[in-house]
Formats: C-alpha cells, sequence, structure tokens
C-alpha cells in the first residue's frame, strides 16, 4: 500500500529483456535502505526488488505490466517516480493507493501558469475508469487532485515542489503515464454496474 507522496526519482540503468519480462535497473538515492523482496512503487507500478548492487537495484516487469503501463516504452536514462511502502501508522499524506496501474494516458496540453502548470491528459473511457473533480488520481505514482474532469480527459494542478521532486519535468505533450484511478471510486463503479 502506498500513498502517492513520491520520496525520490530513480534513474533507469540497464534493461534485460527476458522472454515477455523485462529486468529494470534503477539507481536510487535510497538503495542502501532496501532489502530483496521489498515492494517499491515505480512511476505508481508496485514491483518487487529481486537484486540488489551498491546504488542499484533490479525490479522485474512481466506482461500484464508492460501491457497496462508505461513501462513498455521505459529506456535507459528515464527517470521514475519511486515510493517505498507506507508504514503502518503514518500519516496518509495523499490518497490510498495500491499500485496497481489501471491503464494509461497520453498528456495532451501543458499550460504553464503564474507558479503552477495544469496538465491534461487524455485516456480510453471505454475500460470504464472514472474521475470526478475535486477526486483523487495517481499520476506516474504522484498523489494529485482532479481539476477538470470530462468522460474520456482530466487536468490535475501541479505545485512547484512537485513539478521539480517527480518526473513530471520531463513530461510533455504526448508523454504517456501510469494511472491509478481512486481504489474508492472503483468499488463505487462496479457496484452501480450490477
Amino acid at each position: 500500500m502506498f500513498t502517492g507522496i513520491i520520496e525520490s526519482i530513480g534513474v533507469v540503468k540497464n534493461i534485460v529483456k527476458d522472454g515477455d519480462n523485462l529486468h529494470i535497473t534503477i539507481e536510487s538515492d535510497f538503495t542502501s535502505e532496501l532489502k530483496i523482496d521489498q515492494s517499491i512503487a515505480h512511476n505508481g507500478v508496485c514491483l518487487t526488488i529481486v537484486d540488489i548492487n551498491d546504488k542499484e537495484y533490479t525490479v522485474t516487469a512481466i506482461k500484464e505490466t508492460l501491457d497496462k503501463s508505461n513501462f513498455k516504452h521505459i529506456s535507459i536514462g528515464a527517470l521514475i517516480n519511486l515510493e517505498r511502502a507506507m508504514i503502518l501508522g503514518a500519516r496518509l499524506d495523499g490518497h490510498i493507493v495500491q499500485g496497481h496501474v489501471d491503464q494509461t494516458a497520453v498528456c495532451t496540453n501543458i499550460l504553464k501558469e503564474d507558479g503552477s502548470w495544469v496538465f491534461t491528459f487524455e485516456y480510453d473511457a471505454s475500460l470504464n475508469n472514472v474521475t470526478i473533480e475535486k477526486g483523487s488520481i495517481t499520476v506516474n505514482g504522484t498523489s494529485l487532485t482532479v481539476v477538470n474532469s470530462a468522460k474520456s480527459s482530466f487536468s490535475v494542478a501541479i505545485i512547484p515542489y512537485t513539478y521539480e521532486f517527480t518526473n513530471f519535468h520531463t513530461l510533455e505533450i504526448g508523454s504517456v503515464v501510469n494511472l491509478e484511478f481512486d481504489v474508492i471510486g472503483k468499488y463505487v463503479a462496479r457496484l452501480l454496474e450490477k
């Protein structure tokens, strides 16, 4: 379980294809605190550490992960938002994030305002995921509040701290991001379907 509050930005150092899987090696400033078999959210995708070597660790993304996330587009040098699992009893500063990416979206607009940015994303609404105005959304693992909601798109406002200390500063129009929709909203939507 995660909160969507990004701790660090990791750098992809190596990618090895193994059948349908990708073994991704990441350099992180908290690698020395990690252990094998630990779960870390990478751009919102919960992945298990399978190897640690000095300042780098390796995780494996399977076909299901690659199909539903932006990891199919990953490249060496990419910056990845990182968050370790939440500690029971700690403050929940973001919202409840499972690390289970629902689908991807494409950045369609970036509006620089006086002191902030508004990013707009478009996603495939046929998968029945929804956003609501002032609801929670996770974009590349970052817990955000929806400021504009439409059937297949939404916008989020980004403060300077988030822009600088996550990989939002690397996004451009056409960038593909990972989305995890609010877990409570997903349960409500499923109940209404029935």
